[in-house]
């Protein structure tokens, strides 16, 4: 048989928006247990949302094999889970009154570049104990508008489904394809 129906897929760990993911999550595990009080619900919304970012990555591309329809689905799921969590960075800073740097401030850039560099959770994990609240939070800002850019190459899946259609569609397609040239055997 010439057609592969189901492409190896799945390999979520391998894919970028997937690693910024997971170090999204740790600075979120670290910044939440360290500078907000136990008891505060934010803790636990902040971290569901992280994780809910990086687990529906990994959902999505294990089901990107036989349903593109629920890959784009849960890519989506992931987005708006990291558009939570970046609001609550926002508030954390704006009601503290620290300093959300401004997108052409020297420290954006330079983390900007840092973060498009690393996508290693070990990194951060590690840079992190070394930075204050204020800085914990850009980064992680930073981190989640970098993952945001690659969804927005999602519109890519939404394109090859419409063109292609999903798993049935396709055998379908080579079904008859395999008909004309083959006969009904």
């Amino acid at each position: 048989m010439g057609e592969h129906f189901l492409p190896k897929r799945g390999n979520y760990r391998g894919l970028i928006v997937y690693q910024k993911a997971e170090c999204i999550y740790d600075i979120t595990y670290y910044f939440t247990s360290t500078y907000l009080h136990k008891g505060d619900r934010t803790i636990d919304q902040m971290v569901q949302a992280a994780r809910s970012g990086k687990q529906n990555i990994a959902e999505g591309s294990a089901a990107s094999t036989t349903s593109s329809a629920t890959e784009i689905k849960l890519m989506n799921v992931a987005r708006a889970s990291f558009q939570e969590l970046l609001a609550d960075y926002e508030d954390y800073l704006r009601v503290r009154g620290l300093e959300m740097w401004d997108i052409n401030s020297e420290k954006a850039i330079q983390t900007r570049r840092v973060c498009a560099k690393h996508n290693d959770s070990a990194f951060y994990r590690d840079a992190i104990v070394k930075r204050s609240d204020e800085t914990i939070c850009n980064i992680a800002i930073t981190l989640i508008h970098q993952t945001d850019a690659i969804f927005g190459r999602l519109s890519r899946l939404e394109d090859d489904f419409i063109r292609y259609g999903g798993i049935k569609e396709q055998m379908t397609k080579a079904r008859l394809d395999y008909r004309k040239t083959h006969g009904n055997d």
